[in-house]
């Protein structure tokens, strides 16, 4: 395989010189099983599994390898398997909290030029569940992009639209019919030589149809919505990078229904820009929104500038994000705590020269 049309950069190169000089290679996660991983390398596929030394010094989830991810590791050819031993570093990673009560984090996809943020005009049609993945995306470092799929079931195509810009501001839009074969076009600008694109939505959206369209061929199954909402089944069950016959790298992920947040201080602010713009115009600095003179999200609110559902999205997802970090200081905490047991643990055990 050709490493370039993998998304394989000068930059990536300099972090690996030091694995070079251990005769290693590079390759990027395509697949991950629950202990293996399926590798693209320029043998090939190779079957991987990490190192015991890298598992020993793994503490978080962040310490693993990801799909998308670029990892040094040693082949074996005539095996079809492949040893890794290390991660370079990542210029993007979308993540979020896994579902249920547990404070951990789940990695989507890594190294991504542009997140396709799908969301269908149907009965599933959620704007507030847009502005989560939105928030996500920014704080990933990659571009996202929204597409609204499903366009021929939908009757009011422009009123739609308009409320996705007015949430959505600066972040291109595009509207298509997979099943139509209508505005197809437009997307294909963004599938180039060593461009990777990840496909984020929940179930039903259309993500493999439209993957289906793009690679000209059925390389992902398709399952019907169910009746009366629209919802869709988990037709995707895991995350794999694809490569295009055009150039270019997609990722297809399964469909998200609970996308709980992560680490996004940075993408909150992004996405609900027009909210803190409007913060800073209130009389007080420490307004609270409630009853104080001169505040300016109240009056926003009162004028129709600012929507009333769009503005509590705001005010939960803050508490969201706040109640996550008190419990993820913790974690934190007790992981760093690991990390250094695990390292003393391995100093211990090197003999010293006689």
């Amino acid at each position: 395989m050709n490493l370039q049309s993998l998304g394989y950069t000068p930059a990536l190169a300099e972090h690996f010189a030091a694995y070079a000089e251990e005769q290693m290679i590079p390759g990027r996660i395509a697949l991950e099983h629950k202990h293996l991983y399926r590798i693209y390398t320029e043998h090939g596929e190779l079957l991987g599994e990490i190192s015991g030394k890298m598992r020993h010094l793994a503490s978080t989830r962040e310490d693993y390898p990801a799909v998308g991810d670029w990892v040094a590791i040693t082949p074996r050819p005539e095996e079809g398997k492949a040893t890794i031993h290390g991660i370079l570093p990542r210029k993007s990673k979308f993540s979020r909290k896994v579902a249920g009560s547990t404070t951990e984090e789940q990695i989507v996809a890594v190294n991504v030029d542009t997140v396709f943020l799908v969301n269908a005009l149907n009965n599933d049609y959620n704007l507030r569940r847009l502005e989560r993945y939105l928030i996500l995306a920014w704080e990933s470092g990659a571009n996202p992009v929204i597409v609204l799929s499903k366009a021929d079931l939908c009757d009011d195509v422009d009123v739609r639209l308009a409320e996705v810009e007015a949430i959505a501001m600066g972040v291109p839009i595009h509207i298509i019919s997979a099943e139509k074969d209508e505005g197809l076009d437009s997307l294909a600008a963004y599938f180039r030589e060593g461009h990777t694109v990840a496909l984020l939505g929940s179930s039903g959206v259309g993500k493999s149809t439209l993957i289906n369209r793009i690679c000209g061929e059925e390389k992902q199954r398709v399952n019907d919505v169910r009746h009366g909402d629209d919802r869709g089944k988990h037709t995707t069950t895991h995350r794999e990078l694809i490569c295009l016959p055009q150039g270019g790298i997609v990722i297809d992920t399964p469909g998200m229904r609970e996308l709980q947040m992560w680490e996004a201080d940075s993408g909150f602010r992004d996405a609900f820009e027009d909210i803190e713009e409007l913060a800073e115009l209130c009389q007080f600095s420490d307004c609270q929104h409630q009853k104080e003179p001169g505040c300016a999200i109240r009056d926003a609110i009162q004028d129709g500038t600012l929507n009333r559902e769009r503005y509590a999205n705001y005010q939960k997802l803050q508490r969201e994000l706040a109640y996550l970090a008190r419990k993820e200081d913790t974690r934190a905490r007790l992981a760093e705590k690991e990390r250094w047991k695990k390292i003393n643990q391995a100093m211990r055990q090197v003999k010293p020269r006689r």
